[in-house]
């Protein structure tokens, strides 16, 4: 059956052409082309480690916005807020999948001593527990910093995909971080906020590429083209430079491109 809310919001947000198809064959026709299917340009979006897979061995093919592993989120805490909510944002992104990164930062110790029992409490409830409590029992963290300056430098040392900051001033982790898929600040913010609602992008850099590079954007869709003209003059004083550089590199063809523009521009021959 059609997902009909998805293909209502497509073309009603303009898409010239709407085909219902999933996995790595949606991949595969969207980059190569069937007999009723144009190949594209450019593949972007999120997918699970087979989509991922075969956007990596189609880029060059095709574009690609970047490539993505599992979800990650980074939960930075002070004692402004209480362990039911950190452990409640934490296992949200857990449930994605088994490998899913979910790492809490906090200069509190009460939270960091309370986090364990907390997400245990809630994992006997949450419906998802059987891929949440794999993904935190292998991949969760507790980081305990004595101050905002430490959770700083170790969360830009992290690079974490999504990142909630539920501090006493959050704006001054905005304002400092560097190394980040996206920030969700304060606590009325959230990351399944950003999945679903709120508009920002949600394709966004994983496994430290957020030292990098940020997420999708209309940028990506951009191509930066350039283009040259030197006037005759110029050619040959420039030309004089570029000849003793090709020298220097044994470039002979290169060097001969610079000299016949010295000699017929300035009437010289190169140095």
């Amino acid at each position: 059956m059609a997902p009909a809310a998805t293909v209502a919001a497509m073309h009603m947000a303009g898409a010239d052409e709407i085909f219902l198809l999933g996995g790595i064959q949606a991949v595969a026709a969207m980059a190569i082309g069937t007999e009723t299917i144009k190949p594209v340009d450019m593949l972007v979006g999120p997918g699970n480690a087979f989509v991922a897979e075969a956007k990596r061995q189609l880029y060059g093919r095709v574009g690609i916005d970047l490539f993505a592993g599992p979800t990650e989120t980074l939960v930075i805490a002070d004692d402004t807020v209480d362990v039911e909510i950190c452990a409640t944002d934490l296992l949200g992104q857990a449930e994605h999948g088994p490998t899913s990164p979910a790492v809490l930062l906090t200069t509190s110790q009460k939270i960091a001593e309370g986090i364990e029992a907390e997400i245990q409490r809630q994992l006997a409830v949450l419906p998802t527990a059987d891929i949440a409590s794999i993904a935190w029992r292998d991949h969760g963290q507790v980081i305990l910093c004595d101050t905002e300056e430490e959770m700083l430098q170790v969360a830009d040392d992290i690079a974490s995909e999504h990142v909630q900051v539920m501090t006493r001033d959050p704006r001054w982790f905005r304002d400092n971080m560097r190394n980040y898929g996206a920030l969700f600040l304060g606590p009325e913010t959230n990351v399944a906020y950003g999945d679903k609602v709120i508009g920002t992008n949600h394709t966004l850099p994983t496994k430290k590429a957020a030292r990098y590079t940020g997420g999708l954007w209309v940028g990506k869709f951009i191509k930066t083209c350039t283009w040259q003209e030197v006037k005759p003059e110029a050619s040959a004083m420039i030309g004089e430079y570029c000849s003793r550089l090709c020298a220097i590199e044994n470039f002979a063809g290169h060097k001969e491109q610079a000299d016949i523009r010295v000699r017929r521009y300035g009437g010289k021959n190169a140095a």
